[in-house]
């Protein structure tokens, strides 16, 4: 299962396949023999707040065995505090931790770093937004470790240059397909063994 916002559903890419939950349950299904349903709740848009209104009660209802979440990018756009911003992260991983899975089966993902893209002008300065991504991914490290999650930092994949047409979206804002894999392949470094251990 895939919590999260626009990062996670792939707002940009013309084919819902290439975002990295996608690319990841298709790792999963060759590397373990077995059929992945995937259930991807990203919105686009969402915060921590619309995260725990909407996604959080089908995360609990349908009971998944492995979750990747990855919220922060909307939070940082609309002004969110940072203490109000643990506050709602810690209420979403406590939920998360109620589904008795076991933590490592759990994998918190960075919100990109989107603040020298063209697309992100509105939202501030390149120097401000930086700032508090990294404010607020530094949050959610410490709320993950926390809570005994995985945690993947893709600042570094995502404040690589272009790497080809396929890097960025369209939009000028969003990953491209090349990113959603080398993201996907970041994350399957913490997943693999997750399931070579099953």
């Amino acid at each position: 299962m895939a919590l999260g916002d626009s990062y996670t559903i792939g707002t940009g890419l013309t084919d819902g396949s290439q975002n990295f939950p996608s690319l990841l349950a298709k790792k999963l299904s060759e590397e373990s023999s077995i059929e992945v349903a995937l259930v991807n709740l990203g919105v686009n848009g969402y915060t921590t707040t619309d995260l725990i209104r909407e996604e959080l009660p089908v995360a609990l209802g349908l009971r998944p065995e492995l979750v990747t979440i990855l919220i922060g990018a909307n939070d940082v756009v609309q002004g969110s505090g940072e203490s109000a911003y643990r506050t709602r992260l810690a209420e979403i991983y406590d939920a998360l931790v109620a589904l008795e899975l076991p933590a490592t089966n759990v994998l918190a993902v960075s919100t990109p770093d989107f603040s020298a893209l063209p697309g992100a002008t509105p939202f501030g300065t390149a120097t401000d937004l930086r700032t508090r991504i990294d404010a607020f991914n530094r949050i959610a490290q410490s709320e993950a470790a926390a809570h005994g999650f995985h945690y993947a930092d893709i600042s570094a994949i995502s404040r690589e240059p272009r790497r080809g047409r396929d890097w960025l979206a369209g939009d000028g804002l969003h990953p491209g397909p090349a990113q959603h894999r080398a993201i996907a392949d970041h994350l399957w470094t913490f997943l693999g063994p997750v399931i070579k251990a099953r």
